[in-house]
């Protein structure tokens, strides 16, 4: 896509966003799962005591890189993929790790006041939640693939 195609793709709305989210639940439901059984190979099936910090710290880590791995590669997880939403800078360009990382932080933010952060694209005059405006980025929606 040109730098002129990218300017003029539409702001996900909120709807398609949260279609996108449930895809993206599942999937990293399913990596949590198989990601919490590797310390259990090292610790056993005792209770988690002490470790637990670690064992959270851990999965927080899996989730950041999830999200960020995708954004930073394409803009798409594969959420966003079937609902053909892309995460994207201004002029079309991939987000950073630095900007992944800002996003995803202030995305948590955005779901910790009840989604608030979310809410906002409806009042928003550009469709943008407040980890959009935070990572200076956007999610677009793509035109439809012809075959």
């Amino acid at each position: 896509m040109t730098d002129t195609e990218t300017d003029t793709l539409p702001t996900a709305g909120l709807l398609r966003r949260l279609g996108a989210i449930v895809y993206d639940t599942l999937l990293l439901a399913a990596i949590l799962l198989v990601a919490g059984f590797i310390p259990l190979l090292f610790i056993g099936s005792e209770p988690l005591g002490g470790a637990k910090p670690f064992f959270q710290t851990y999965l927080f880590v899996i989730i950041f890189m999830f999200y960020a791995w995708f954004w930073t590669r394409g803009g798409q997880t594969l959420g966003m993929r079937a609902w053909r939403l892309r995460i994207q800078n201004k002029d079309g360009s991939p987000v950073t790790w630095t900007q992944a990382l800002l996003r995803f932080m202030c995305g948590m933010v955005s779901w910790g006041v009840f989604g608030l952060g979310f809410l906002w694209i409806l009042v928003d005059p550009k469709k943008l939640a407040w980890h959009d405006r935070f990572s200076n980025s956007k999610v677009v929606v793509l035109p439809k693939q012809i075959p």
